[in-house]
């Protein structure tokens, strides 16, 4: 039985004003990879991508290798810790019902137009894509410490408002009032409900394949945030999950 992980955590994005970088993504990732190894996985076999080595590129490469070769009674975990926002869905995307797609930002996200440009950014469709490749009786353990939906925290002056309670919530809206009005008009034509389906794609594979398990920082209608704990910031959900497992 192999185990095999990839942790992922970014606090500094190369597009991005410091206004919007973060400050415990990369204690997320640390801290999870040496509860890993703790727990039966070995160093060679844990993946660690931190700031300028998180780009789309570098994750998504180091994720079809986790994902590549799994066999029956592996375990693989991938951890996730970011901001999260959303870009419009592709025209024609049958798998879109809300109009908009839920995507984690990676070091090299940038805007192209009055959104974030798809090619910078991960998709949650690719997620679901890449551990649909994984055969049945692979346990795969995915944990994600951003925001998944613009939902709970869609406007500029919310983020303002929890910054100025200690919070810096790990969303990004679109980088532009234009795109943020595009965004609005998007979410208020669209039904509640369908704003489950952000958690619930990457755990609906075909028939055959690995089933993951998903433990998010959040609902869609919540922001996950980054939190200082005895004067060391973490992700709030990742130091929590952390305790608790280890007690």
């Amino acid at each position: 039985m192999a185990r095999r992980a990839l942790c992922v955590g970014i606090n500094e994005f190369k597009s991005l004003p410091m206004s919007s970088w973060l400050s415990g993504c990369v204690n997320d990732a640390n801290d999870i990879s040496r509860t890993l190894k703790s727990r039966g996985f070995t160093s060679r076999n844990i993946t660690v991508l931190r700031d300028k080595d998180a780009t789309r590129k570098k994750v998504m490469a180091a994720l079809d290798k986790l994902v590549d070769g799994a066999a029956p009674g592996d375990h693989l975990v991938f951890t996730f810790s970011s901001h999260g926002t959303q870009v419009p869905s592709t025209p024609g995307d049958p798998d879109e019902t809300d109009g908009l797609d839920e995507a984690f930002a990676c070091y090299d996200i940038r805007s192209a137009g009055d959104g974030w440009d798809r090619k910078t950014v991960i998709i949650d469709n690719e997620l679901r894509d890449v551990f649909a490749r994984v055969p049945e009786g692979v346990l795969v353990e995915v944990l994600l410490d951003t925001c998944h939906s613009g939902t709970g925290l869609k406007d500029l002056d919310d983020i303002q408002q929890a910054m100025l309670l200690g919070r810096r919530p790990r969303f990004l809206p679109p980088p532009t009032p234009k795109g943020l009005r595009r965004a609005r008009e998007i979410r208020d034509a669209t039904p509640r409900e369908a704003d489950r389906k952000s958690l619930l794609e990457l755990i609906k594979p075909p028939r055959g394949t690995a089933k993951p398990v998903l433990f998010a920082a959040c609902r869609p209608d919540q922001t996950a945030s980054d939190a200082t704990f005895d004067n060391r910031p973490n992700g709030a959900f990742t130091y929590l999950f952390l305790k608790a497992l280890a007690e």
